[in-house]
């Protein structure tokens, strides 16, 4: 919602504020087609050059985050503070029935009750091969440790890509704006012999493109790299979360001083308070 209004009023500010003025909209909804094909199209164009295919997918799906918002709500991070209490304790009270959940999370009881989180293949993957390794190498709490922040580094770099791609575009469309006004430069010297009203136009005309690059650069995409950004920096604090409660777990702290450290890691805007966490740990305990 808050991106939508954003552009509304980035739009009606320029635009109106141009009108203010005493512009006149007909010499840029004239020219606005051509420009925005040779802009636009070049950026695309440029866009699918210099980058893979992964890239290019995970750039519209991040596209599509700057409208919706980030993955993980509040609820989801309760969610996940509960899950990895019940596991921490299930590992702590029995390792060999902990290696049946992780070995099938699909098939485990304990994933099966937070469905978002079980469809969720990076966090899966994170919560499974870190508690093997820890199975295997529990001598060496530190070994695990580097393992579960080299995963979390390299996640957090790949999920970048997209704000990255979005930002060198963003970078770029400055200069493919003056690309179309000198086309429309060229277009007006080859009408030099016209009158003044008509090269004006002309001359309006081919500045259009200029406007649209750098408007488009800083006005819409640049923002919507920003956003990007943001919201995988956000989202990345969920995984955080797992290694928090997994790292305290290697500690030899109890299962609930291994959630409340994790607890107070989670962004503050989307920390459960600890009353809803005991409260839900509490239920946690009984269906168990």
């Amino acid at each position: 919602m808050g991106s939508i209004l954003g552009i509304i009023i980035t739009v009606a500010m320029v635009f109106g504020g141009y009108l203010l003025a005493g512009g006149k909209m007909s010499i840029i909804l004239h020219s606005l087609p051509y420009e925005m094909m040779i802009i636009g199209g070049a950026a695309i164009g440029a866009f699918l050059v210099g980058n893979s295919f992964s890239t290019i997918k995970h750039t519209g799906g991040d596209l599509v985050k700057v409208f919706t918002g980030p993955t993980w709500k509040k609820q989801d991070y309760q969610d996940l503070l509960c899950l990895m209490f019940s596991l921490v304790r299930i590992a702590r009270e029995s390792p060999v029935e902990i290696e049946s959940h992780i070995e099938n999370p699909e098939d485990s009881t304990v994933f099966k009750q937070y469905p978002k989180i079980a469809k969720d293949g990076t966090a899966i993957e994170m919560i499974c091969d870190t508690i093997r390794s820890m199975i295997m190498n529990f001598d060496n709490p530190h070994q695990v440790e580097e393992l579960l922040e080299k995963q979390l580094e390299s996640l957090h770099h790949d999920n970048l890509h997209g704000a990255h791609a979005l930002q060198k575009m963003a970078d770029g469309l400055p200069a493919l704006g003056i690309v179309a006004a000198v086309l429309g430069v060229i277009k007006t010297m080859a009408s030099i012999d016209k009158p003044p009203e008509v090269l004006g136009q002309l001359i309006g005309g081919a500045l259009v493109g200029t406007f649209l690059g750098v408007f488009l650069a800083y006005g819409l995409v640049g923002p919507f790299s920003d956003k990007v950004k943001a919201i995988r920096d956000e989202e990345q604090q969920f995984y955080n979360l797992i290694r928090e409660a997994l790292v305290a777990n290697l500690h030899k702290h109890t299962p609930q001083l291994c959630i409340e450290v994790a607890r107070r890691n989670a962004p503050k805007s989307l920390r459960p308070s600890f009353t809803d966490v005991e409260d839900a740990l509490r239920q946690v305990q009984k269906a168990a």
